[in-house]
């Protein structure tokens, strides 16, 4: 494609170059600093010619074909480029929505672990008050039995000993003031007996 262009440039610069250098010569004698070779000045230009003839057949072409290959691969890796940046911000959308959605599963599920753990603490305290209730309530039951246990106890060692006071009292006939003495008496001797 350029070397469509250049081509053609080279061969009128070529064409023109050849007359104005005829036009400046001419003069013999001189060669000054500023004269210039006819002869030279064409057989250079032809050469370049020339050269660039060939360089525009066999040269150009493949390397501007390279430049150009070179050049759409470069686009297509820029494109390429954009294509996975699209779908990396995709991807990071995507991301993001996950790690949102595991967020609020993880609320979720901690919201549901405060609930059961509430849940069965209450229970635990019920049971534990309804253990202690039954504990409490055994407990008296156990101490009205004890109770009912020692007075009945009581009573018939009260009975007892109203018993073995009455038989003394009965084996001896005495008057009232002997008869105190002897209760007293009999119950101090009980008393040393429970001491001992």
């Amino acid at each position: 494609m350029r070397a469509s262009r250049i081509v053609p440039a080279t061969l009128a610069l070529l064409v023109a170059l050849p007359g104005t250098v005829w036009a400046q010569g001419g003069g013999e004698g001189g060669g000054g600093l500023f004269d210039i070779n006819t002869g030279l000045s064409t057989w250079t230009l032809l050469v370049f010619g020339a050269l660039v003839f060939v360089l525009g057949k066999y040269a150009w072409g493949p390397i501007l074909e390279a430049v150009d290959a070179r050049e759409k691969g470069i686009q297509a890796a820029i494109d390429g480029a954009a294509d996975q940046n699209a779908e990396a911000a995709r991807l990071l959308e995507e991301h993001k929505s996950q790690l949102a959605d595991a967020r609020r599963q993880s609320n979720d599920l901690i919201a549901e672990g405060k609930a059961a753990g509430e849940s069965v603490r209450k229970d635990i305290e019920e049971k534990a008050r309804a253990e202690a209730q039954a504990i409490v309530e055994r407990a008296r039951s156990e101490i009205e039995r004890e109770r009912d246990a020692a007075l009945e106890m009581l009573r018939k060692e009260s009975v007892e000993l109203a018993l073995a006071a009455a038989s003394r009292l009965m084996s001896e006939n005495l008057d009232q003031a002997k008869d105190r003495e002897l209760v007293e008496k009999y119950l101090s001797e009980l008393g040393k007996g429970a001491e001992a």
